[in-house]
């Protein structure tokens, strides 16, 4: 979730997206992104592009030394692995980490990414969905193979095992038949917490009737956010959840100064160093599908359509739009009544950030999103790494836990416990508000 908050009594939060342990900012935890597949642009390595990732759960297994509080969730494709394997990485994090493992599940039908892959990809858009549902079914009988007292261990009678058939498991769906012995006894959480994104029905669907805990929002304003936070809850409560049980956390980022014209142009300045001419093209090349090397990027926008049915410029993580040639026309409209060049629009567009202001405007703006049900919280990134969250910690906390909508102490011991979310096997005996 995110660090800063409390909804009067308990509501937001703040996560940090790329940084270690800080405890004087009382994050809730650790976020860190997937990259399966080395984008690529017209056939070569794209050399804008972060050309390698390390392992997330490698990762966070070496954080979860080094830290005590903080949540170690990572990003695990359900399209490309398989239950029996995740299942035990992230049972092993949450026993190395007393509790604060979590699992972001996401899906893909890219066939570009699938190459790396035995299967490559195999499934449908409309198919992702089903095997993500199975496939955290059976990493949650899995987990549930185990109970919490079947570990005796009891020196005097030389007994270990409280019964004999502890970790036997056994599941058979249309995506996966697997059955044996799970190899990791219960962890502290039972369940690490999961997380998802997804905004079509599906995964509306999907978030509210029990699969994730929480589900990534990407509405940055209030008008935006409020509907797509009711119709979670509402959605929850048709499923016999309470509401708040499935907490909404969109992406949000900052930029501080003494006042909020300083910041303003701090912020121009950010973005400008962020997204260079070349920048500007290629991001515009993922809207048009077009080599686009050939503009000025200070000058107007392609007097060219989009191609969106053309072989892709950019493959991987190409942003995906629903419509191009209706973006690229709203584009053209915003360009035109702003004066904005090809690079000014994809600063516009592509360097948003959400809250910019002296540290009391960005405290009293984060606040008041969570307070009036926009979100349970937020993920935080930074401009810059590793430092960048200092400054939000040093000047915007203290000011969220003045108010009491930031915990000045941790909650517990557990991700579940700091984010409020009860034990999986605990949802049973819950009733709707």
């Amino acid at each position: 979730m995110v660090g800063p908050g409390r909804r009067q009594p308990d509501r937001v939060r703040v996560v940090p997206a790329r940084r270690p342990d800080r405890r004087a900012g009382k994050f809730d935890f650790f976020f860190l992104a997937e990259g399966l597949a080395l984008r690529e642009r017209l056939g070569q390595i794209f050399d804008q592009d972060v050309i390698g990732r390390p392992d997330n759960i490698t990762v966070l297994t070496a954080l979860a030394a080094v830290t005590s509080h903080l949540g170690l969730i990572a990003t695990v494709n359900a399209t490309f692995n398989e239950p029996y394997e995740l299942a035990r990485q992230l049972a092993t994090v949450d026993h190395l980490s007393g509790g604060r493992a979590g699992w972001n599940i996401v899906t893909s039908s890219d066939a570009f990414t699938g190459g790396n892959f035995r299967r490559g990809g195999f499934l449908k858009r409309e198919d992702r969905y089903i095997r993500a549902e199975e496939f955290l079914a059976v990493a949650r009988r899995l987990w549930d193979s185990w109970s919490a007292d079947d570990v005796l261990a009891d020196a005097g009678s030389g007994q270990f095992l409280r019964r004999a058939d502890a970790g036997e498991f056994a599941f058979s769906g249309k995506q996966f038949d697997i059955s044996g012995r799970f190899t990791v006894p219960r962890s502290p959480q039972g369940h690490p917490v999961i997380l998802q994104a997804g905004v079509s029905a599906e995964g509306r669907e999907f978030a509210a009737g029990g699969g994730p805990d929480a589900i990534f929002s990407p509405f940055h304003t209030l008008a935006e956010a409020q509907p797509f936070y009711r119709d979670i809850q509402e959605r929850s409560a048709r499923h016999g959840r309470p509401a708040g049980s499935t907490k909404v956390l969109p992406g949000a980022s900052f930029v501080l100064g003494d006042t909020e014209a300083d910041a303003i142009e701090r912020h121009r300045e950010i973005a400008l160093a962020q997204i260079s001419g070349r920048g500007a093209q290629i991001l515009l090349e993922t809207v048009w599908n077009r080599d686009l090397s050939g503009y000025d990027p200070d000058g107007p926008l392609p007097d060219v359509d989009p191609d969106p049915a053309g072989p892709l410029v950019i493959q991987g993580r190409a942003r995906i739009h629903q419509d191009a040639l209706d973006t690229v026309s709203k584009w053209r409209a915003l360009a035109a009544s702003n004066g904005f060049s090809l690079r000014q629009l994809a600063v516009h567009v592509f360097g948003h950030t959400e809250f910019v202001g002296t540290p009391a405007q960005v405290a009293d703006r984060l606040d008041a999103f969570v307070q009036n049900d926009g979100s349970d919280g937020f993920i935080i990134g930074s401009h810059l790494t590793p430092t960048g969250l200092d400054e939000f910690v040093d000047k915007v906390v203290p000011l969220l836990q003045e108010r009491g909508s930031l915990r000045t102490e941790y909650d517990g011991t557990t991700l579940r416990d700091n984010l409020g979310i009860p034990a999986y096997a605990d949802r049973s005996s819950l009733t709707a508000a």
